[in-house]
C-alpha cells in the first residue's frame, strides 16, 4: 500500500514564495495609498476644499479598497482554483 503524499518541487515552491512576496509588496503599497488618500480627504474636508477633490478622493478610496480586497482573495484565499477574469 502506498501513501498519497503530494510531492513538493522546491523550485516551484521558491517561485511561489517569490510571487507571494510581490503580491505582499503590492498590498502594502495599496494600504499606504489608501491611508494617504484618507488623510488627504480629511485635510481637504477640514480646510473647506473643493467638493470635486473630495469626490475624487472618496472614489479613489473606494476603488483602491476594492482592488486590495480582490487581490487578497485572488491570491491568499484562492487555493488551487483558477480565476477567469
Amino acid at each position: 500500500m502506498t501513501s498519497a503524499v503530494p510531492s513538493h518541487d522546491p523550485e516551484q515552491s521558491g517561485a511561489s514564495q517569490e510571487a507571494m512576496g510581490e503580491v505582499s509588496a503590492v498590498l502594502l503599497n495599496l494600504e499606504h495609498t489608501i491611508a494617504r488618500a484618507k488623510k488627504g480627504l480629511a485635510k481637504v474636508k477640514k480646510s473647506g476644499g473643493d467638493r470635486n477633490v473630495e469626490l475624487a478622493l472618496e472614489h479613489a478610496i473606494t476603488e483602491l479598497s476594492k482592488q486590495h480586497k480582490r487581490l487578497m482573495q485572488d491570491t491568499y484565499y484562492a487555493g488551487d482554483a483558477i480565476r477567469l477574469l
